[in-house]
């Protein structure tokens, strides 16, 4: 089954839910990456976090989101949109180190935790919307949730998790978030809190072959959760040989000048999808002349 994402309201509106299956998205991102365990489940994670972020704006919106943590793994940056797709990419793709001693794998440790994360929203005005806090756990879904706290003022809980296979493939990606609204009451809040308190893993749940929609309910409790959507999620990279001619052509004259004379061509490669495009000769000539025009 493709990955998918729902949308929900709990507890007669008073919390707003996301749930999202994001295995093959997930796995999209390892393949193309060659990802090791750690810098997957790091990536995987921030990837999940962001579909969801995502969802949460309309139209052509769309998100950034950054971790840099001073970790090993470096940088990881997240693009996503509001109609489920996503992209992303670590710096270190080849980071991997012992589990840790909840036996899990060590994502903290290849995250770090002396740096900040940023989230960027392109709503299509003039200035963005940027918020940034402080990377509180390096886990990435404690880091969500402080950021939703800190940056939005919403009282959230977070759930991502990824597992591995032993061949460095995704067996399970997925995540959940609860938003608190204002007009809810402290006995509602007490029931999730023990509700959270008692489930499993949610990589586990999709392990299991829960659908983000049963997830909800295990975060929530049985007939707490009415479902107001669902969209498919996927990995989506917006790179073209286009786009990539406009940065070249921005290098101006003497730049595309010395690499038609150093190299006679030039490549380009997508941080995101790893895609290469090729100009040749005779297209880098055609960017000088149409420069001189």
């Amino acid at each position: 089954m493709s990955d998918y994402l729902v949308r929900g309201l709990g507890f007669n509106g008073s919390v707003r839910a996301f749930a999202v299956d994001s295995t093959k998205t997930v796995g999209e991102a390892q393949r193309r990456h060659m990802m090791w365990p750690t810098a997957s489940a790091a990536l995987g994670r921030a990837m999940t976090g962001g579909v969801m972020l995502g969802a949460m704006l309309k139209g052509e919106d769309k998100v950034t989101i950054k971790f840099e943590g001073g970790g090993p793994v470096g940088v990881l940056l997240v693009d996503s949109n509001a109609k489920g797709g996503v992209r992303g990419y670590v710096s270190n793709p080849q980071t991997h180190f012992e589990l840790n001693q909840q036996g899990k794998l060590d994502v903290r440790r290849a995250v770090g935790t002396t740096g900040m994360m940023s989230v960027v929203k392109d709503l299509g005005m003039r200035d963005n919307f940027t918020g940034q806090t402080p990377i509180v756990s390096g886990e990435i879904a404690e880091d969500f949730t402080y950021y939703f706290a800190t940056s939005e003022q919403v009282p959230s809980s977070v759930g991502l998790g990824v597992l591995v296979d032993t061949d460095n493939s995704i067996l399970a990606a997925g995540g959940f978030i609860i938003q608190l609204m204002p007009n809810i009451d402290d006995e509602t809040i007490t029931q999730i809190e023990e509700h959270l308190a008692g489930i499993e893993p949610v990589s586990h749940m999709i392990q299991r072959g829960l659908s983000p929609e049963q997830i909800l309910e295990a975060v929530l409790g049985e007939g707490n959760v009415q479902i107001l959507d669902k969209m498919p999620v996927n990995f989506e990279c917006n790179c073209s040989k286009d786009r990539f001619a406009t940065a070249i052509l921005g290098l101006g004259k003497k730049e595309i000048q010395d690499m038609i004379d150093e190299d006679g061509m030039a490549e380009a490669q997508c941080h995101f999808c790893l895609e290469t495009y090729h100009y040749s000769k005779e297209e880098l000539e055609s960017f000088i002349n149409e420069l001189q025009l």
